[in-house]
């Protein structure tokens, strides 16, 4: 039996996989699918995604592999009219160092997460069907479509929006299917040099619409799309190569024959729906399993990344027996009311898209500007979230990140290095922070990391701290005097407190780490993420 089972191998079930795998919980990851899909599918990780996948360790290879988001050059009755970069003037922040997502092809970042996944000792296997689930209170067991049976302590359905596991579950998915609002969508090959594959190509005319997006690490892959084709009675057509062909020659006034091929045809509706609940018993829910909505904005596959981040390290914990089984009922508590909010805003996106491409040079800017794509708003009303903090951030907040320098050698690093990995992590401003810092090491191990922060000024902060040099974590927390922050193992702000209320600081660790007796001291922390021992 291992301790969790998690079906499905998209994004979410493979970040789910490669955060339990490092905190050493014990993984079996499966998927219906023969093989690796190699679809483009969702264009890349939004700016909150980033810092889930620097989080886990993979953030320069998605970096390496993928694109900066494209200009978008929009077209009318076959002629250029303008081009937009919705990202102009954006730029990274000492708080937030990615002010913009990331174009890669779906497929790819799967590599890499299965990459990632194998370096922790777990591979996928598919071809691997659940068809039925048996929770007894105490483990699930999953039926095959083999015939045989898998037990875990946990199941999580990462299966898409047409889930088996919710299904088996019975949970309603509540919502609507617009028929009338459709797309079809591929991954084509356009003949070299016919097209600048620095822009996102879009050609919005009064009879339909063809968007293409050339698809980072290939020679003349693209990622198609656009509405369908209609019979003499207006009724949509399915998807074909040829259908393709003719859309593409009718509005982007090109020969048909420069689009070589297409593959992974799809026909895409309107969905908007969603869960009404993450759990039931043992077996929980992420991703498009949960929740679906429309298109605009990208913010699919990266609503499911964050789904998955939240849940790991709270699955961890109550297997590790840190924490009691309640610590799983914050995981809906939290992430819930943030789909139902994509939900809204991704549906107002697609009518404000819908409203522009009606005039000339209007196109899809509205639907992935920064404010659409930007870090998600947090869970200030969680339960895990405590009073607290006179800034602009709050406990529930997502913890921001900050340049500092490492005290012992100067070298440059940042919060976010500190915070990598699968512990909670504690930082005490001013000295009055040093005993709280003390009893928390003694007392969680390496379950916490402990962090000094020296403010500007400082001639000799001690070795392993931190050193503010500009004064820039104590401003981005808005802490004033002696204090200390807890961010979350999810890089989220769990606590920001005066350092004089030690029982505050005591009280939360114990409620997310179990109260534990002292342990030997061993430091005060890595300021590179790099577990002790």
């Amino acid at each position: 039996m291992t301790d969790v089972l998690i079906v499905g191998a998209g994004p979410t079930g493979l970040t789910l996989a490669c955060d339990l795998a490092r905190r050493g919980t014990g993984v079996r990851i499966v998927d219906k699918s023969p093989g690796h899909p190699r679809s483009s599918r969702a264009k890349g990780p939004d700016p909150r995604s980033l810092e889930v996948l620097e989080d886990l360790g993979v953030v320069e290879a998605v970096l390496a592999a993928g694109w900066a988001p494209l200009p978008m050059r929009k077209y009318r009755d076959g002629a250029a009219v303008t081009d937009t970069d919705p990202y102009a003037g954006s730029a990274p922040t000492p708080d937030a160092p990615y002010d913009r997502g990331r174009l890669i092809a779906q497929w790819r970042l799967e590599e890499i997460l299965r990459d990632r996944l194998a370096g922790l000792g777990v591979a996928v296997e598919t071809g691997t069907e659940v068809v039925g689930i048996t929770d007894d209170g105490t483990s699930v067991t999953a039926a095959l479509a083999d015939g045989s049976r898998a037990g875990a302590r946990y199941v999580v359905g990462c299966d898409g929006a047409h889930s088996r596991v919710r299904t088996l579950l019975g949970i309603p998915f509540e919502g609507e299917t617009d028929e009338e609002r459709l797309m079809v969508c591929g991954d084509v090959e356009i003949t070299p040099g016919v097209l600048d594959r620095g822009v996102w190509h879009q050609w919005f005319d009064e009879d339909g619409a063809v968007m293409l997006c050339p698809v980072p690490g290939t020679r003349a892959g693209w990622w198609y799309q656009s509405g369908p084709e209609r019979d003499a009675r207006g009724r949509a057509l399915a998807p074909s190569p040829d259908g393709f062909r003719r859309l593409f020659a009718r509005h982007t006034r090109l020969p048909a024959a420069h689009l070589t091929s297409a593959t992974l045809l799809s026909t895409y509706r309107v969905n908007v729906r969603m869960a009404d609940r993450y759990r039931v018993g043992r077996v929980l829910l992420a991703g498009d399993a949960a929740h679906v909505h429309a298109v605009a904005g990208g913010l699919g596959m990266n609503t499911g990344i964050q789904d998955a981040h939240n849940l790991g390290w709270k699955l961890a914990q109550v297997l590790r027996g840190r924490a009691g089984a309640a610590l799983l009922d914050t995981y809906e508590e939290e992430r819930l009311p943030v789909a139902a909010r994509t939900l809204d805003l991704t549906s107002q996106r697609l009518r404000a898209t819908l409203e522009a491409i009606r005039q000339p040079g209007g196109g899809l800017e509205a639907a992935v500007a920064p404010s659409v794509a930007g870090p998600h708003p947090g869970y200030r009303w969680s339960s895990l979230a405590r009073p607290g903090g006179r800034g602009r951030v709050r406990s529930g907040d997502r913890a921001p990140d900050a340049p500092c320098a490492d005290a012992a050698t100067g070298a440059p690093t940042r919060l976010f290095h500190a915070f990598a990995g699968p512990h909670l992590t504690v930082l005490g401003f001013g000295p009055g922070s040093e005993r709280v810092l003390r009893e928390a090491a003694a007392f969680h191990g390496d379950a916490v990391r402990t962090f000094r922060v020296y403010g500007p000024g400082t001639a000799a902060p001690l070795p392993g701290a931190l050193h503010d040099r500009d004064g820039h974590a104590r401003r981005a927390y808005g802490v004033e005097g002696d204090a200390v922050v807890v961010v979350r193992p999810d890089n989220h702000v769990g606590l920001i407190a005066d350092a004089a209320d030690d029982g505050a600081v005591r009280r939360y660790l114990a409620a997310l780490d179990g109260s534990r007796e002292p342990e030997p001291m061993r430091g005060a922390g890595m300021v590179d993420g790099t577990p002790k021992g």
